[in-house]
């Protein structure tokens, strides 16, 4: 049986694979949100499908809504063509559970997959965006897809022309969505929120500084009236709440593949995009999941709290978000991730069993960055960084890789490292040069990419904007020769956008340096490294 709306109907198949079915009726929900669009969503992958639209779900399901989502992706169409369109926008839903069982549910409450900026596809997002029913568009388009301008603080080529050739031809996504608030602008200028749900910190002023960049560009080229501008800024108009989200979905994996097709449940094999995307027509995904938004909804909402969400405010969106993203679990898996590829493993799970690597996230949690965070209040940090590392990280079943967290390294490490010495350098109660782990997991990322492992062998390095740019800066470093670094890494550690802060001024240059000096001793020298300091 293979996963679409037309399958629904089969209820004794799905319940015999132990499949639960949505409690609404798909094709009239469909019909609503071309009718009466409220929700438009950016970011078609793992974490929109496996938690975000369910949020939608479980409100269709209580009768407390009567439309689904619309989603758009920006930037990887194959995720459209081959995952959406086939199963009518469907996903199985797969949660695993720290025992080794599961629980499967499909997901319905996506209306429309459509690409962004393509011929017919784009006529629909267009079409929900001059609609004054559209209460919100959401964002999962990871941190890098807010970005307009590189390290070096210049336009992206792509970004660049659009500002030049105005929103008839633009290509960036940041574009796309203000040439779409454009024409809602002049349909009536009906208000809505623009909510990023992406994982990075004050997410919202992201997005919204992007947003207002493209629009100041094409205001002052001719292309937009400033009366848009004034509304794009008007809060009352056009908000941009802050968030906080959280729920490992990590990349399909090939066991709950079989799992499923042993049940009968057809086309669910992983696939690998053009765009080097890993997804599948299912979604596996840890069961703990956090999403708290600041709730400013000019034009209304959806009743997110009957779906678990906390709306709050902005501040304790904010001290949530810095408890998770800068202490209790952010920084935690990027440290994993990168010793992890240097240490030769595959599975997040075991890293955590690895008493070095667990010493080491528990001393950047507990130790390192517990003494700045401040209590939300909604969340306690030591409960929530207790089920990280007690429950969460270690979980067998979560086919979790540091290859995968390792991904996009560069626009993280000023915010899970960055914000942590700027607190303490801000203290007038604690000591920068006391932090010890925090230093050796930044030595540990600067080590890894040099792409080659703890055993001198050449390893494939994950995606990352900046990785052609950071290899170049630290070209001749080579292992077993460590005089070769010291200049360079001045240099590379100055850099405030890469860090977060000047870290020579910060006083932590030379201890990270003799950190990552140790790991170029010779094969094993990560390993020793990391015992030494730990």
């Amino acid at each position: 049986m293979e996963l679409n709306a037309a399958a629904l109907d089969n209820k004794a198949f799905w319940q015999n694979a132990a499949v639960k079915l949505p409690g609404f009726e798909h094709k009239a929900m469909v019909a609503e949100t071309r009718n009466r669009p409220t929700w438009v969503h950016f970011g078609a992958g793992n974490i929109f499908r496996g938690f975000i639209a369910n949020l939608q779900q479980s409100l269709l399901n209580q009768g407390l809504v009567s439309g689904g989502i619309i989603a758009a992706d920006t930037f990887d169409y194959d995720i459209i063509d081959k995952i959406y369109a086939p199963h009518d926008c469907m996903s199985l839903l797969v949660s695993l559970k720290p025992d080794g069982s599961t629980e499967r549910e499909i997901v319905s409450s996506i209306a429309l997959g459509v690409k962004a900026g393509c011929g017919q596809d784009m006529a629909e997002l267009e079409k929900a965006f001059l609609s004054p029913s559209l209460q919100l568009a959401s964002f999962t388009i990871t941190e890098k897809g807010y970005a307009l301008r590189d390290l070096q603080g210049n336009l992206f080529p792509v970004v660049e022309n659009d500002f030049a050739k105005g929103p008839s031809e633009a290509r960036h996504a940041m574009s796309i969505v203000v040439m779409l608030m454009l024409k809602r602008y002049q349909a009536g200028a009906f208000p809505m929120a623009l909510v990023s749900m992406d994982n990075c910190s004050h997410n919202g002023e992201k997005l919204r500084c992007s947003i207002v960049e493209v629009a100041q560009a094409w205001v002052k080229n001719g292309f937009a009236p400033e009366a848009f501008l004034r509304y794009l800024t008007d809060e009352a108009q056009v908000s941009f709440p802050w968030s906080m989200i959280d729920k490992i979905t990590p990349r399909p994996d090939a066991q709950v593949a079989a799992s499923l097709a042993a049940d009968g449940v057809e086309g669910m094999d992983p696939i690998v995009t053009s765009r080097n995307t890993y997804i599948a027509s299912f979604v596996n995904a840890e069961v703990p999941q956090y999403l708290v938004i600041e709730d400013r909804f000019p034009n209304g909402r959806p009743p997110l709290e009957k779906a678990g969400v906390y709306m709050t405010d902005r501040e304790t969106v904010n001290k949530t978000e810095r408890m998770k993203v800068t202490t209790c679990l952010n920084p935690l898996h990027t440290a994993l991730a990168v010793y992890g590829c240097l240490l030769g493993y595959t599975s997040i799970a075991a890293e955590m069993k690895d008493t070095d690597l667990k010493a080491l996230v528990e001393h950047i949690g507990y130790d390192e960055g517990m003494p700045v965070v401040v209590d939300p209040g909604i969340l306690s940090p030591k409960a929530f960084i207790a089920e990280v590392i007690d429950k969460r990280l270690p979980n067998p079943f979560i086919p979790d890789t540091p290859q995968r967290i390792a991904t996009d390294t560069s626009q993280k490490v000023a915010i899970r490292f960055g914000e942590t010495i700027k607190a303490y350098l801000a203290s007038d109660k604690l000591d920068v040069n006391t932090l010890t782990c925090i230093p050796l997991a930044i030595a540990g990322w600067l080590r890894y990419l040099l792409a080659v492992d703890d055993l001198g062998n050449a390893i494939t390095l994950s995606s990352d904007p900046m990785l052609s740019s950071l290899q170049a800066q630290l070209a001749g470093i080579t292992l077993g020769k460590p005089s070769t670094c010291t200049v360079q890494l001045t240099n590379l550690l100055q850099n405030e956008v890469l860090f977060g802060v000047d870290l020579v001024k910060a006083g932590l240059a030379d201890k990270i340096t003799q950190m990552f000096r140790e790991m170029l001793a010779g094969k094993g020298a990560v390993r020793s490294t990391l015992q030494k300091y730990l």
